[in-house]
């Protein structure tokens, strides 16, 4: 009898395992599931442009992750971030959860109800945005003080290959070319780089060079402008 017993619950080889109930693979497909980042709804745009005085157009280029309450009909928890920022530490934020493990990322934080249209958020980290804009003749100015072979200057950018920094687009770095007036040398190197915090990262790459200084800031002043991205 117990041989008989254990042949009846043992396993039959290839045989399939048990189904899980549709329902429940729902269910869990639901929980486990969180949207990926979006554009951030109209009730806390407005928050952040009423308490914590944002710029309308930064904050529609900011990014928000969310996930619903349990046992509610409309409430979720929100992050929100600065892609651009992420994308310049090669940080991808997939959900909500993805900042779990990245919260020097986290702007602002808190939870809104689109049922009852509140909602609650709380900075996290100060947005920089607002920074000094140069014109054409400044950039010039400052790129023409340079009198250290190797010395550098750099701006911030709106627009261009890298990424990161106030203005969205990484910084422009023009360098006093250390083996100028050696052969075929010229007196500037111009560089993009990615931006983390308000510094450019060491990993940079070369646009052109010159000895133009007034060409090189025009050609700076093309993306140093309001941020767009």
């Amino acid at each position: 009898m117990f041989w008989k017993k254990q042949q009846e619950t043992a396993p039959v080889s290839g045989e399939p395992k048990a189904e899980v109930p549709p329902q429940a693979k729902a269910e869990k497909s639901k929980i486990e599931k969180l949207p990926g980042p979006k554009q951030i709804p109209g009730l806390v745009e407005k928050l952040l442009i009423a308490n914590y005085k944002i710029d309308a157009d930064i904050v529609h280029i900011l990014k928000i992750v969310v996930r619903k309450r349990p046992q509610t009909e409309r409430t979720f928890d929100c992050r929100i971030f600065d892609q651009s920022e992420a994308e310049a530490s090669e940080i991808l934020i997939k959900d909500y959860t993805s900042l779990d493990e990245h919260p020097d990322l986290i702007l602002y934080e808190g939870w809104f109800d689109e049922g009852s249209k509140h909602a609650e958020i709380e900075e996290k980290k100060k947005l920089i945005s607002d920074v000094p804009l140069f014109t054409e003749t400044e950039i010039q100015q400052k790129i023409e003080a340079l009198t250290e072979p190797g010395s550098t200057v750099f701006f911030y950018q709106a627009r261009g290959p890298a990424v990161g920094g106030p203005l969205g687009r990484g910084a422009t770095i023009v360098e006093l070319n250390p083996n100028y007036p050696g052969k075929k040398q010229k007196k500037y190197i111009i560089y993009t780089a990615n931006v983390i915090g308000m510094e450019p990262v060491a990993k940079k790459q070369k646009s052109f060079d010159s000895d133009k200084p007034k060409e090189i800031a025009k050609w700076v002043k093309d993306a140093h402008h309001k941020r767009m991205y």
